[in-house]
């Protein structure tokens, strides 16, 4: 059984649990995904497109 999740998803449950559990403050996420936006509209975008890509198939790849 293959499990598909979306990294958005993933990413904001992490942050939710962060926010609530590990003390980040919510001004804190925002800052962070505002960082986000700007990193995707950067000349850096494709190279972490690149790496997130290759580390999601890494993991995908693991056979249990």
């Amino acid at each position: 059984m293959a499990l598909s999740i979306s990294a958005v998803v993933l990413l904001t449950i992490i942050v939710v649990l962060m926010v609530r559990k590990s003390g980040l403050k919510a001004g804190h996420a925002v800052v962070c995904a505002l960082l986000g936006f700007y990193l995707a509209s950067s000349s850096v975008a494709p190279t972490i497109h690149s790496l997130t890509t290759n580390v999601a198939g890494m993991i995908g790849g693991i056979k249990f």
